[in-house]
């Protein structure tokens, strides 16, 4: 997710004169001696640091390879209100490196109102480049895991490091350990890790949903019946039709994976395989009418 173009309102391949047009028409608006509605400072400040990010071509590259990872997954607006009271400045400060916003928090000497759209008070980023502090790993997690979230444990330069997985997850997706890079002088980097989910044995992915194949014998299939099943959620009865075919599929909607924006869960798709009972295994009466009966 790229949230910071969302919160200028632009496209992820915006030039520099459409961020600087979009920056400069919500900062008239939702600039705080103008508008004295709640929310509207906050909502200032996020504006300001998305354009004193994207509007620089190093940071907006970094920005761009790592997108919302760099805010624990979570979009920009999320992450600034979860921010606990902390300086939104310095914590951006500490993310990409560099002496943080200007003194006033939003602004320095008020930029809207001097014509300075430049974002928070010019003094910009600089600094130490971040991308030199950060380190990179690679893990892979159980597939249960990363559609439940959880706690992996790594070891990582000598240190075990005990990372929180998000539910549902995805291979490729990346996680900022915070701390765990690099240290230069009074400059921490972080580890950047590249996740990858185990194959399972039972469920294939895609996206929220999940696939796998259920066994179920010939009776059941000609004539019902219930089964009780272990799904990542929770063990459930399915109740199987009669006159089942093989390859039937039966949808359980919201056992699947649950989705970390929206919170909806997708949903688990069966597909029955009917086992076929071995003719010598059965007795000899049984034998003779199917022989008689079948069609």
């Amino acid at each position: 997710m790229n949230s910071l173009y969302e919160t200028l309102g632009i496209n992820k391949n915006a030039s520099s004169d459409e961020i600087k047009k979009a920056y400069r028409r919500l900062a008239r608006q939702y600039h705080p001696d103008i508008n004295k509605e709640k929310g509207a400072e906050e909502k200032f400040k996020e504006i300001n640091a998305a354009y004193e990010i994207l509007s620089d071509e190093k940071k907006r590259a970094q920005y761009d390879r790592y997108g919302d990872s760099m805010f624990g997954g979570q979009s920009f607006s999320d992450f600034s209100r979860n921010s606990g009271g902390m300086d939104l400045d310095e914590i951006l400060k500490n993310i990409f490196g560099g002496g943080g916003f200007g003194a006033s928090g939003f602004g320095g000497n008020s930029s809207f109102g001097s014509g300075n759209f430049g974002g928070f008070g010019g003094g910009g980023f600089g600094g130490f480049n971040q991308d030199a502090l950060d380190l990179s790993a690679k893990i892979t997690i159980p597939f249960e895991t990363g559609i439940l979230g959880g706690e992996h444990s790594i070891n990582f330069n000598g240190e075990t490091i005990k990372i929180k997985i998000p539910h549902g997850i995805k291979s490729g997706e990346k996680l900022r350990i915070r701390g765990k890079g690099k240290k230069i002088g009074s400059q921490v980097g972080d580890l950047i890790v590249k996740v990858s989910l185990e194959k399972s044995e039972l469920y294939e992915r895609d996206e929220d949903d999940l696939t796998r194949k259920l066994d179920i014998s010939l009776k059941t299939a000609l004539f019902g019946g219930k089964i009780n099943l272990k799904t990542p959620k929770k063990e459930v009865g399915i109740k199987i039709p009669p006159n089942s075919k093989n390859g039937q599929k039966i949808r359980l909607k919201g056992y699947g994976v649950q989705n970390r924006k929206s919170g909806i869960f997708g949903d688990l798709y069966l597909i029955l395989n009917v086992l076929l009972p071995n003719v010598e295994d059965l007795d000899e009466n049984a034998r003779q009418i199917l022989e008689e009966k079948l069609p």
